[in-house]
């Protein structure tokens, strides 16, 4: 983790702010955690904006014949993150949406992202994406990293999440084969887009 604290350092030290760096990784790959170890590292200097806070609710999903895919590209709100995010790189104060894993559901104005943070990391899996509307959020980083980690491990991550919030162990893994793994390819084939490639094993 050493060379992640000192890119850190680097970027808090580029004249502009806020810095809005983007935390990229396939389902399970470690980014929340990464992005949870930064904040609880750089303090009140960071803030965060999670991509998972613009997920569509579940009535719409339902409505749109799509919760049985939840988790895909077109289930969210790719449009408003961009929005929230340009907010963000001009140098406004926002409150953004937050997600809450129990519920199944985003909260709206669940957090306030204050202009004096320094750096706003910003988290998810399509960051990376070169389609409209995902590729307005790219344009708002000022750096993109992916996070790495073997494909195992990380599905293993994914069937232990999914049984920590309430599915049996088929359930969980049936989704993680037929609706993480899809997702994962996706990212995984946009990785070449970010700055930098990170490794987050060592981190719990």
């Amino acid at each position: 983790m050493a060379a992640v604290h000192r890119r850190i350092e680097e970027l808090l030290s580029l004249p502009r702010r806020p810095v809005v760096l983007g935390i990229v990784g396939a389902p399970g790959s470690g980014k929340t955690t990464l992005a949870d170890h930064l904040l609880e590292r750089l303090g009140s200097r960071a803030a965060l904006l999670s991509m998972d806070g613009f997920h569509l609710s579940n009535a719409e999903l339902a409505r749109l014949g799509r919760r049985d895919r939840k988790g895909a590209p077109d289930t969210f709100d790719a449009a408003g993150y961009a929005h929230a995010l340009g907010r963000i790189h001009a140098g406004e104060s926002i409150f953004a949406p937050t997600f809450d894993r129990r519920l199944d559901e985003g909260v709206a104005a669940g957090t306030w992202i204050s202009a004096e943070a320094e750096i706003v990391l910003t988290e998810g899996n399509y960051l990376l994406l070169d389609d409209t509307p995902w590729a307005d959020v790219f344009a708002h980083l000022d750096e993109a990293w992916f996070v790495g980690v073997d494909d195992g491990l990380r599905r293993k991550r994914l069937v232990a999440r999914h049984m920590r919030f309430g599915m049996t162990e088929a359930q969980a893994r049936a989704w993680t084969l037929d609706v993480d793994e899809p997702n994962a390819r996706r990212v995984t084939a946009s990785r070449s887009r970010a700055h930098r490639i990170v490794e987050v094993d060592d981190l719990p």
